[in-house]
């Protein structure tokens, strides 16, 4: 849930950025924070291991100016992907206001994201979210490899609810910011609901 400052007339937002091991989630942050004008973002937080797989999470706060007298501020996060970091993929993950889920389109990946996928759903559920009314995007990374799978099957088994989908090459940047676009925008029309 969107934290309102009425004191200081801000709301922040987050978006956490979720997905298997090395599909992309940090990769998409560091696009983000060089794409981005430098006075609408902060540093970048991250915390590797000495493998550069995330340990516990990637924070980039972006700043998008005003909306009725409010500055908005949204936090991107991203989430461990290795197995035994569940705990804290949970812990990121509370209070988030929307979700972009990085999949990795490669053929021998499709059971390790279908798996992602449905503990995501889960930890949304017991979150009391509506996974059919929440800012969601699905991000098929990874288009650039040649052992990918057809956009057609990743929809079939990870994007039930036929939230909008991106394909996405993180290294390059292509597909990073339309899916933070759409991240936002939806975001924020959830928000002028309440």
């Amino acid at each position: 849930m969107s934290l309102i400052n009425m004191a200081k007339r801000e709301i922040n937002c987050k978006i956490v950025y979720y997905g298997i091991g090395l599909c992309g989630k940090t990769t998409n942050l560091h696009y983000i924070h060089q794409a981005v004008n430098p006075q609408d973002v902060g540093s970048m937080v991250s915390i590797d291991t000495e493998t550069e797989r995330t340990l516990y999470f990637d924070l980039l706060p972006l700043e998008l100016g005003k909306v009725q007298g409010f500055n908005i501020r949204f936090q991107l996060y991203t989430v461990p992907g290795q197995i035994l970091y569940q705990q804290t993929r949970i812990s990121v993950l509370k209070g988030a206001d929307c979700v972009v889920f990085v999949a990795d389109s490669q053929a021998s990946k499709l059971q390790e994201n279908i798996e992602c996928w449905n503990e995501l759903q889960e930890q949304l559920r017991r979150m009391n979210k509506d996974i059919t009314d929440y800012p969601l995007v699905m991000q098929w990374n990874k288009r650039d490899l040649q052992d990918t799978l057809p956009v057609s099957v990743l929809e079939k088994y990870l994007n039930p609810y036929r939230v909008p989908s991106y394909e996405a090459v993180a290294v390059t940047g292509r597909g990073v910011i339309e899916c933070l676009r759409v991240g936002i925008n939806t975001t924020l029309q959830r928000l002028e609901r309440f």
